[in-house]
């Protein structure tokens, strides 16, 4: 069964598309045939989900394919070593060639930078939780988009020099009733929205 997706495929997506392609998986008789040429973001929560379903499949004796990607979804599946769980079966009569070719902007980063940002990306995969919840918190008390969120995130803890991702347990705790945010961390906070919302507005 094909499945053609188009958006943003973040935190407030991350349901739906669940559910999109269990159903499509359920009622489809090989498998499902993922078009996602038109997501224009994607993330590592979309990245979990894509894994997931590709589990449930397997066990049902189905597959879960990628006909179609865009370069950012192309992106994550290079940068985590994942695209080849979802290349669908070699034509007959085909040879071997190797893995098919990276897009140009793939083959322009060094493979130091690869190392680099697949290490990163492991690590925000890890602490994915506690950074979704933060976007969250973010999104609630200031009206920030999932994007906008995560800019504003990702800004605050570079100017505080600090990771994301330890930032996001330092906003969570305080949001839980803990200790306040270090003077520092509200001042990177305040002026990461504020230029988003310049930005935007």
């Amino acid at each position: 069964m094909k499945v053609a997706v188009r958006g943003e495929l973040d935190l407030d997506a991350g349901d739906r598309f669940q559910r999109i392609l269990r159903d499509a998986l359920d009622r489809s008789v090989r498998g499902v045939d993922l078009d996602l040429r038109g997501v224009t973001f994607c993330d590592c929560a979309a990245l979990n989900i894509l894994l997931a379903v590709r589990q449930r499949a397997l066990a049902d004796g189905k597959t879960v394919t990628l006909h179609a990607a865009s370069a950012m979804v192309d992106r994550l599946l290079a940068l985590t070593g994942t695209r080849d769980l979802f290349a669908g079966p070699a034509p007959a009569g085909a040879e071997a060639t190797g893995p098919p070719p990276r897009d140009e902007e793939v083959r322009d980063v060094t493979d130091h930078d690869l190392r680099t940002e697949l290490a990163q990306l492991r690590q925000a995969m890890r602490t994915r939780p506690t950074v979704d919840l933060a976007r969250g918190v973010l999104m609630a008390y200031y009206g920030l988009g999932p994007q906008d969120a995560w800019a504003v995130l990702a800004s605050a803890a570079e100017g505080a020099g600090t990771e994301p991702g330890a930032l996001a347990e330092d906003l969570v705790r305080s949001a839980q009733g803990g200790a306040p945010l270090p003077a520092a961390l509200r001042a990177e906070l305040s002026s990461a929205i504020a230029r988003v919302h310049v930005a935007d507005g």
